[in-house]
Parts: C-alpha cells; sequence; structure tokens
C-alpha cells in the first residue's frame, strides 16, 4: 500500500515538473542599480576634475563713488572719512571660484564662460593640489561654455564625453565640483528631467538633476555609472542660492560641438538658414488646417538669407531639417546650428496643407541679432472698430507712427485698443501692435481686417490666423472669433 502512495505521488511530482519546466520568466530589462557605494566611481574620476579661481580688476567709477558728509572741524568722524576719501575710486580686485574637467592630458579643461568671462587672471587648481596659470582658448556666451588651456609637467588624467541623449530620466548620476570653495566634491542623484528650456540662451536643452549642485559647481561635469560626461553643470535653480534638488547641465553632445569648434577655431561657427519661428500651437494648426501641432512656424524669413533662397515664406511650417524631425521651435536653431556652413540640407515644410521639400544651403551664423523687415504696403483711411476681434484698429499713417513710435517704413493696420472681454484679449496684443496679415492675406486698412475676419466667419472657420508685428518682429496669432 505505502508503494503505491509513494509511485503515485513520484508521479504527481514528475506531472508537476514536467509541467513547469517550459514555463520561464524573462528577466526585465532595467538600468544598472546604483552600487553599494560611488567611492570607486568617485577614486576613478576626482583626478580630471579641477578647481577654478579667477581675479578681475574693477575700477569705480567716478558716479558710482559716495559723497564724503560735511563734518563740523571737531567732529570725531572726521578722520575716518578722510582714510576713506583717500581710497575713493581706487581699482578692486574681485575673486570668483568654479569648476571645470580636462578633457586633454595636454592641459586642455572645459568649464563655464561665466566662470571666466571677464577675468583677468585665471587659475587652476588640479586634484593633488598643483596650481597651475591658465590661458582662455576661446568662450561661447549662448551656450555658456569655455575652453581653457594649462601647460603641466606630465599629461594629465582626462575624462571622456558620453552620448547625452542615451541618458534617461531616472538614470543615476555623479557631480563633481568645487561648491563654496570647499574643494573637490562629489555628489550623487539621478536625471530628473530631459530638453530644460531655463531661458538661459537660443539653444536650451538642459538636463535636469537631484544631485546637489551650489554656488561654485558651475562648470564642473555630470558623470553617468561608466563614467563618461554627460553633462556641464551650470545652472540652479535655488529661492535660497543652496541646493533645493534642481540644477542644469549642458548636454555633452552640445557641449562636444562648441567645445570642439573653440578648440579648431577660437570661437565658434554657427549655421544660419535666416528664418524667425515659433511654436506651432493648437489654435495656429487649426487656422491654418495643418493636422496636429507639431514643426516650427515660419514667422518671418530674412531678405535674401538661406531660407529666402531655398523660397520658404512666412507662414511655412517645417518639419523636418536634414533628416531630422523638427517637433517644435526650440529644435530647429539647435539642427541649423550644428549644421556646417555651405551645406546643402533637405527642408521639409507644409504649406497650405501640402508637404513639400525645399533645398537650403546653409550660411555661418554673423549676428545673431539681425532684426527682419517687416512687409510694406500702402497706408489707407480711418475705418470702425474690427468687432469680431475685439481690436480697435486704425490705419497706420505718420500720426499712428510718432503716437506710437514706430518705424517711418512700417505699414500695416495698427491696434489701438484692446476689448478686455474681446476673444483677442488673451493673446497678448498691446497699443502700436501693427497687423500685416489676415488669413494670409495683406491688410492695408481696418476695413481689410474686417472683411477677411467676416469671410473667414462665413466660411465657418473658428479660427483666423493674423502676422503681427511687435516691436519690428513678426509673429502669428490665433485668434478664436465669436464664429467658434
Amino acid at each position: 500500500m505505502r508503494s503505491q502512495f509513494f509511485r503515485f505521488l513520484r508521479s504527481l511530482l514528475t506531472a508537476a515538473i514536467a509541467f513547469a519546466a517550459p514555463v520561464a520568466i524573462a528577466p526585465a530589462a532595467f538600468a544598472r542599480p546604483a552600487p553599494d557605494s560611488f567611492a570607486d566611481l568617485a577614486n576613478q574620476l576626482l583626478p580630471v576634475v579641477v578647481n577654478i579661481s579667477t581675479t578681475q580688476t574693477v575700477r569705480a567709477s567716478v558716479a558710482a563713488q559716495a559723497q564724503l558728509p560735511d563734518l563740523p572741524p571737531d567732529s570725531p568722524l572726521r578722520q575716518l572719512f578722510k582714510d576713506l576719501d583717500k581710497n575713493k575710486g581706487a581699482p578692486r580686485h574681485i575673486t570668483s571660484l568654479g569648476s571645470g574637467f580636462i578633457i586633454d592630458p595636454s592641459g586642455i579643461v572645459v568649464t563655464n564662460n561665466h566662470v571666466v568671462e571677464d577675468a583677468d587672471e585665471i587659475t587652476v587648481t588640479l586634484n593633488d593640489g598643483t596650481a597651475l596659470p591658465a590661458k582662455l582658448i576661446g568662450r561661447d556666451d549662448k551656450t555658456d561654455l569655455a575652453l581653457l588651456k594649462v601647460v603641466p609637467k606630465k599629461p594629465l588624467p582626462a575624462s571622456h564625453f558620453g552620448n547625452s541623449d542615451k541618458a534617461r530620466v531616472g538614470d543615476w548620476v555623479v557631480a563633481i565640483g568645487n561648491p563654496f570653495g570647499l574643494g573637490s566634491t562629489v555628489t550623487a542623484g539621478i536625471v530628473s528631467a530631459r530638453n530644460r528650456d531655463i531661458a538661459a540662451g537660443p539653444y536650451d536643452d538642459f538636463i535636469q538633476t537631484d544631485a546637489p549642485i551650489n554656488r561654485g559647481n558651475s562648470g564642473g561635469p555630470l558623470f553617468d555609472m561608466d563614467g563618461n560626461v554627460i553633462g556641464v553643470n551650470s545652472a540652479i535653480f535655488s529661492p535660497t542660492g543652496g541646493s533645493v534638488g534642481i540644477g542644469f547641465a549642458i548636454p555633452s553632445n552640445l557641449a562636444r560641438e562648441v567645445i570642439g569648434q573653440l578648440q579648431k577655431f577660437g570661437t565658434t561657427r554657427r549655421g544660419w538658414l535666416g528664418v524667425r519661428v515659433q511654436n506651432l500651437t493648437d489654435d495656429l494648426a487649426e487656422g491654418m488646417g495643418i493636422p496636429g501641432a507639431n514643426g516650427a512656424l515660419v514667422a518671418d524669413v530674412t531678405d535674401g538669407g538661406p531660407a529666402d533662397k531655398a523660397g520658404i515664406k512666412n507662414g511655412d511650417v517645417i518639419i523636418a531639417f536634414d533628416g531630422k524631425p523638427v517637433p517644435d521651435s526650440r529644435a530647429l536653431p539647435r539642427e541649423v546650428a550644428d549644421t556646417a556652413a555651405g551645406k546643402t540640407v533637405n527642408v521639409d515644410i507644409i504649406r497650405g496643407g501640402k508637404k513639400q521639400t525645399l533645398r537650403a544651403v546653409v550660411a555661418k551664423l554673423q549676428d545673431d541679432d539681425d532684426k527682419p523687415k517687416a512687409s510694406t504696403a500702402p497706408a489707407a483711411k480711418p475705418s470702425p472698430k474690427a468687432t469680431r476681434l475685439g481690436l480697435s484698429l486704425a490705419p497706420l499713417d505718420d500720426a499712428a507712427r510718432t503716437k506710437y513710435k514706430l518705424p517711418k517704413d512700417a505699414n500695416g493696420v495698427v491696434v489701438t485698443n484692446i476689448d478686455p472681454t474681446g476673444p483677442s484679449a488673451d493673446k497678448n496684443f498691446r497699443p502700436g501692435d501693427i497687423i500685416i496679415q489676415v488669413q494670409a492675406q495683406t491688410v492695408h486698412s481696418p476695413d481689410e481686417v474686417n472683411k477677411l475676419v467676416d469671410d473667414a466667419g462665413k466660411a465657418g472657420k473658428k479660427v483666423v490666423l493674423l502676422l503681427v508685428s511687435r516691436g519690428g518682429d513678426l509673429t502669428y496669432v490665433a485668434v478664436r472669433t465669436s464664429a467658434g
């Protein structure tokens, strides 16, 4: 009986094993976990990070000098103020501290532009305490990067740039720098966000991290867990001046391009297309009859520039540049800037709801501050308010140009008042704004604006598209009228 029971039990176990054997649980593809200690990684990386100190001489202007009080002859404070008066206007020496990292054994060091800007003397202190005078090779204020050169007695340990595009939100990172002048300090955290725009420059694309970063960390590296530099620590968000867990680093892929140009030319050589773009909002997309709000809306084209020669026009939506998608208006300037001058590229656009591909020859950026010129049109006679838009309008004559301090060659229809309850109330209109086009048609008078708005309503359009000049800059504005 017992033998029969054991045979039965053995058969059950065999069946269970046979049933379970084909079932396998595949391991999840997780990123590398945090180590038990960062000590080995820190020990490897500390020698490539340097401290940077600068000295700047500031001379006090006559206007900034304090006026000494008129004291009685027997005042005990007279001698004190006499001593102060002797030093009045004397130059002052200002020192500042920052961080950097070595990228070449010969002594090439990367840091932030704001760490060394206007410095008279720059000193790089290595991890072993050796202090070396540094020479500025080049700097770029638009990305806040600078390149220094020191002359060491022996080859230095150097870091390597990693691929910042592979850094994911949640990945572990390590920051090393010189916070508050304390010397090499290691902190760890994660990538908190990507593609941050903090209005620091035209090419903002920051990595956000919660690795503690403080004053003095500027210019130091942000490492991944393989010891590669994936960012250059540049800024913090803090109401107190100390770390609150929101720091920003320039991505290594952007830094690598800029540093390469500084090392080769001593300056940057960016590509230039000659367009001014804005975000394509849902309302703008609807007004233009475009499905979705992806791409960069061309607000203005510089006369004679590469885009103008390629046939790009106001109102085009650029969706791809040189084979790379353009998801929004922030992406296009970065992609153009990274393109070599003289290169011929494909520019994919949407015009009138149809996709086209144009060919443009990228030029070298000469002046980022060039202002596009507004299109011209003859002035017209006064007309009543464009009630459907909630705007009071007037012809752009000499009187209007004088009143609103507009250029002599400015033409179109001027906004004189905004109805606070009208459809344009939340579109940032100001008296003196100039309406250049309505529904892609140039307007010369308030009557033409009214007619085009009415025609759009009769055609069932819920959104009216305006091309507006504000302070000399053109921008598209989508107004949802009463028909919507």
